[in-house]
């Protein structure tokens, strides 16, 4: 098995011992992203705003995989209050292909630097 870290800066940086994502063969596991904007380093305001925000971030890193939206088979996502749900779907939406990947949404206790949101990624990347 190949295994290779991915890195862009087009979406933040690691926070501590992690590689924003890892393409193991074909498959690629994206780490989880915050609505944090790379160019200053702070987490956007609201949720509307940091799912868009993560997903850009995800997005980026499934461009430095090599992958796209459409490549995605499987996501989580993380709300830290799930009464964020209706929300949250409205702008993740916008976000993925036809048909959408599998899914599964927590509202969990707490998000790091204190996030509303985090969502990560498996994609299968093309055969070249």
């Amino acid at each position: 098995m190949s295994r290779r870290a991915v890195s862009t800066n087009a979406a933040p940086a690691a926070a501590g011992p992690y590689s924003q994502a890892i393409v193991a063969d074909d498959v690629v596991f994206c780490a989880g992203q915050l609505g944090i904007d790379p160019a200053t380093g702070q987490l956007v305001e609201g949720v509307e705003a940091q799912a868009e925000q993560a997903l850009r971030n995800l997005r980026a890193v499934l461009d430095a995989a090599g992958c796209t939206f459409a490549d995605v088979v499987k996501t989580t996502c993380f709300l830290a209050d799930i009464n964020d749900f209706a929300a949250f779907n409205e702008v993740y939406a916008r976000f993925v292909t036809d048909p959408p990947p599998a899914r599964s949404t927590f509202g969990v206790a707490a998000l790091p630097r204190g996030g509303r949101v985090e969502i990560e990624a498996v994609a299968i990347r093309a055969r070249a």
